[in-house]
C-alpha cells in the first residue's frame, strides 16, 4: 500500500505541472530588476512588462532591488518559489561577469535559474562630461595622464566596471572606479561633472547626448552603431580588441515547470517582435531579440568562460 501511495503521489506531481501551466498566470507576476529606476535594464524591463501583461492578462510588476552588482536581486529570485510568479531581468553582469570576478556568490547562474529568453543585445558607449576639454579617446587618455587626480569613471554593474578596467589596461590609464546603484545614476554623475567618464549602456546616455551634457567618444561594437553613426568604434579610436556586446534576458527560478517556461518564452518572443518595442529599443541603441531557453543557457555558459578569461588577463577579482 505504501508503494502504491508513493506512485500515486508521484503521478499527481507530474500531472500538476501541465495543470498549473493551463491556469498560469492566475495572479500578478514580479519582474525583479537588480538596478535602480532609470537605468538601461530598468527601462527595458518596463517596456517588456507593459506588453507582457497585455498578453498574459495579469499585471507584470517591475520591482527594483538595486545594489551589490545585482547580487541581491539574483539571490532573491534564485530562492523564490519556482512557480513562474517571480522572474529576474538577467543581464550579462549577474549571469556571466559576476562569476568571473567574484570568488564567492550566493547563487549559481547555471544551476539556480531556468533561462526563459533573451530580450536585448547592445554595445557600450564610452562617454565623458561635455565640458571636459576632450573630443577623442587619445585626448581623453592624455587628459587623464596630465590630471590624474581627476581621472575617474562611474559604473553601476560588473560589465561596465570590467570594460573600464579593460580600457585602463589597454591604454595604460589609471581611471579610478566610482560605484553607483544604477546606470542612470552613473550617467547623471557624468552629466553633472561629478565623475568625468563612464563606459555604459547607451540607453541612459542617449538623453545626455541629446541634451548636450554628455559627449560620446567611442562605441564598443565591431562596426559603427546605426543609432550613433557619428561615434567611432573603439578600433577606430585606436583601441584594438575591445569589442563588447552585452545582453539582457529573463530567467525564472530553477525547477519552474517546463510548460510555464515555454509559455513565458513564447509570449516574450511575441513581445520582442512588436514594431513599437523594436523602435523604442532602437532609439536607445538596443537590439530587440529573443531566444529559446536552450540557446540562452548556451550563451550564459559561453560568456562565463569568455569573461573569466578577460578578468584573469586584467587581474580583476573581487571578494
Amino acid at each position: 500500500m505504501r508503494i502504491l501511495h508513493m506512485l500515486t503521489l508521484a503521478l499527481a506531481m507530474l500531472a500538476a505541472g501541465p495543470a498549473r501551466a493551463q491556469t498560469y498566470p492566475a495572479k500578478p507576476i514580479r519582474l525583479v530588476v537588480g538596478y535602480s529606476p532609470g537605468g538601461g535594464n530598468d527601462v527595458m524591463a518596463r517596456i517588456v512588462a507593459a506588453k507582457l501583461q497585455d498578453r498574459l492578462g495579469q499585471p507584470v510588476v517591475v520591482e527594483n532591488k538595486a545594489g551589490a552588482q545585482s547580487i541581491i536581486a539574483a539571490e532573491l529570485v534564485a530562492k523564490a518559489a519556482p512557480d513562474g510568479y517571480t522572474l529576474l531581468v538577467a543581464p550579462s553582469g549577474p549571469m556571466t561577469i559576476n562569476p568571473a570576478i567574484y570568488s564567492k556568490l550566493p547563487y549559481s547562474p547555471r544551476d539556480d535559474f531556468a533561462p526563459v529568453s533573451l530580450i536585448a543585445e547592445f554595445p557600450l558607449l564610452l562617454a565623458v562630461t561635455a565640458s571636459l576639454p576632450v573630443k577623442t579617446v587619445p585626448e581623453l587618455i592624455a587628459y587623464a595622464r596630465s590630471r590624474p587626480q581627476d581621472a575617474n569613471y562611474a559604473s553601476s554593474a560588473a560589465p561596465f566596471q570590467l570594460a573600464a578596467e579593460l580600457f585602463n589596461q589597454k591604454t595604460g590609464s589609471k581611471f579610478v572606479h566610482v560605484p553607483f546603484k544604477g546606470s542612470g545614476d552613473a550617467v547623471a554623475a557624468v552629466a553633472t561633472g561629478t565623475v568625468i567618464m563612464t563606459i555604459s549602456d547607451a540607453g541612459p546616455i542617449a538623453a545626455g547626448l541629446q541634451g548636450g551634457s554628455i559627449r560620446a567618444l567611442a562605441v564598443t561594437s565591431a562596426a559603427r552603431h546605426p543609432a550613433f553613426p557619428g561615434v567611432p568604434t573603439m578600433a577606430e579610436a585606436g583601441i584594438a580588441d575591445m569589442v563588447i556586446t552585452l545582453w539582457t534576458g529573463i530567467v525564472a527560478p530553477a525547477g519552474t515547470p517546463e510548460p510555464i517556461v515555454k509559455r513565458l518564452q513564447a509570449e516574450i518572443a511575441a513581445v520582442m517582435r512588436l514594431p513599437d518595442v523594436r523602435e523604442r529599443y532602437a532609439s536607445l541603441g538596443i537590439d530587440a531579440v529573443s531566444s529559446t531557453p536552450q540557446d540562452y543557457a548556451r550563451r550564459i555558459a559561453d560568456d562565463i568562460a569568455r569573461w573569466t578569461a578577460i578578468a584573469r588577463a586584467a587581474d580583476i577579482k573581487l571578494n
